[in-house]
């Protein structure tokens, strides 16, 4: 199954005889949830699921955005009425972070048949609801590892034998600005790959073919062995891989990312443009 759908599909599949269950995870990285965006208008039948509160679990030593408890993860999914064997589309406000943050979080707990929409609400052009759903429970139980997961110390060592992205603003990663984190710079050996040049500026993914001629001049192919991305909390880093995806790259994510790697002040820090 390709990890994306476009609006058209996505209208025919909802008419169709297995509608997909539809996840509404807009959100914002300063400021309050979007819920009320969501009740004011959402597709029809979405369910909102919020990021911060339940696509992630409380901020700490883990990082901005850790990863939730998984079985508090399957209760959210099971009362958004996702069950194994029924197709999910998540999307978000556009920006598609929060969408892939959600369909890589589904992927790796297993659920075999989750894609984004792509362009993410502001590519929808069918009708709009502000009407509450009500769905009927899943039975979507998590069975965590299906796709790979990097802690602190395997990115460490996938960036001296592979390739490990960068995925934040190529800015942070040479350490020039540093808004958010203790220290600015990069994981020693990572190569800066900012996620916002994998899509137009519609803000949809780019041609399969482009983001594969793009992660070949990174360095990273089908076959160029491991690959793995990292952003600021696990979020960008999301649909980095997401894109990757796309291009025929399997890639794991360091879910704790510089959030987690900077608040050790132990860990190396690397600054500049050089990976190194």
């Amino acid at each position: 199954m390709r990890p994306i759908i476009s609006a058209t599909e996505l209208a025919n599949e909802m008419s169709g005889p297995r509608p997909p269950v539809l996840l509404d995870v807009r959100w914002q990285l300063h400021g309050p949830p979007l819920r009320a965006e969501y009740e004011s208008a959402h597709i029809p039948g979405a369910v909102f699921v919020d990021l911060d509160a339940e696509l992630a679990g409380p901020p700490g030593s883990g990082g901005r955005h850790p990863l939730p408890d998984p079985a508090a993860f399957g209760a959210v999914m099971r009362r958004a009425g996702v069950s194994g064997d029924i197709p999910v589309v998540v999307y978000d406000g556009g920006l598609g972070w929060a969408a892939a943050r959600a369909w890589w979080l589904l992927r790796w707990t297993g659920h075999p048949q989750v894609r984004v929409l792509d362009g993410g609400l502001t590519a929808w052009t069918g009708p709009l609801s502000a009407s509450p759903p009500d769905p009927q429970p899943g039975d979507f139980v998590p069975e965590p590892g299906s796709v790979p997961l990097l802690d602190a110390d395997a990115a460490a060592e996938l960036a001296g034998k592979g390739v490990l992205f960068d995925a934040r603003a190529a800015e942070r990663y040479r350490g020039d600005v540093e808004p958010i984190d203790r220290v600015g710079g990069h994981i020693p050996g990572a190569v800066s790959a900012p996620t916002t040049a994998n899509t137009g500026p519609d803000g949809r993914f780019l041609p399969a073919e482009e983001l594969t001629a793009r992660f070949a001049g990174l360095g990273a192919s089908a076959d160029s062995g491991e690959v793995g991305v990292y952003c600021g909390s696990g979020v960008s880093g999301a649909h980095e891989v997401l894109a990757l995806e796309i291009a025929g790259i399997p890639a794991a994510l360091y879910a704790g990312s510089w959030s987690e790697w900077s608040a050790d002040p132990s860990r190396p820090v690397a600054t500049g443009p050089d990976p190194r």
